[in-house]
């Protein structure tokens, strides 16, 4: 792999993708020890699209799944003064280290969480948004990242989740609404003008405890 500068919008990130971090268990690499593509879609539509709903600044920012780090690391970029980079304990290292990489040890931290745990990232007592990209791959994995959603969000706080729709795309989804939250797709010029990102979606995440009546998963590629 490497080490990349990422461009998004007026922001350049250095990345170090690793490819010799494996599960313990099973011998498989950890696919989130590169950047995909829905990472580049989430982070590039918050520094434009997302940037004018929401404000960055001052803000704490919870980002489960994170891999390489790049969508939590662009909060921080856009201002955002507490931001949580949360994944597998493999992973934490590489974590750690676009954090330095980009002088940003002042206000971002790296922590363990697995879905579905009793724990929650207790650095950030409450949290204004959450970020995910790529999460929807194993419906199996959908209680427990419902389960750890329930625990870390709030009243008030934004959930913004972005992924490559796949034929299991709609499973992970669903079992999500199972649980009681709402999801709403949003609108990404991004996607919808550049030719090969017709297969992503950017869904706003609603929390069970808010009001889901109007919330829906729009029909299309899901």
């Amino acid at each position: 792999m490497g080490t990349r500068q990422i461009q998004v919008a007026d922001q350049t990130l250095v990345i170090h993708e690793l490819d010799d971090v494996s599960d313990s268990t099973t011998g498989r690499a950890l696919t989130g020890s590169w950047v995909w593509d829905s990472a580049l879609v989430l982070s590039n539509w918050m520094a434009t699209q997302g940037a004018v709903h929401f404000q960055f600044q001052d803000k704490s920012v919870l980002e489960l799944g994170a891999g390489a780090g790049l969508p939590g690391l662009t909060a921080a970029r856009l201002g955002a003064s507490r931001v949580l980079l949360t994944d597998m304990g493999p992973l934490l290292p590489g974590l750690l280290r676009n954090v330095e990489a980009n002088g940003l040890g002042d206000r971002v931290q790296v922590r363990e969480l697995v879905w579905g745990s009793d724990e929650s990232p207790s650095q950030i007592s409450e949290l204004d948004l959450i970020l995910m990209s790529d999460v929807f791959y194993n419906q199996e994995e959908m209680v427990g990242l419902a389960k750890t959603l329930k625990s870390v969000c709030s009243r008030g706080t934004t959930v913004w989740a972005s992924t490559e729709v796949r034929p299991w795309t709609a499973e992970c989804l669903s079992e999500l609404l199972h649980e009681g939250f709402g999801l709403v797709e949003l609108p990404s010029q991004m996607v919808e003008e550049m030719e090969g990102l017709d297969c992503f979606a950017i869904f706003q995440v609603i929390p069970p405890h808010e009001d889901n009546q109007r919330t829906f998963v729009v029909e299309g590629n899901i």
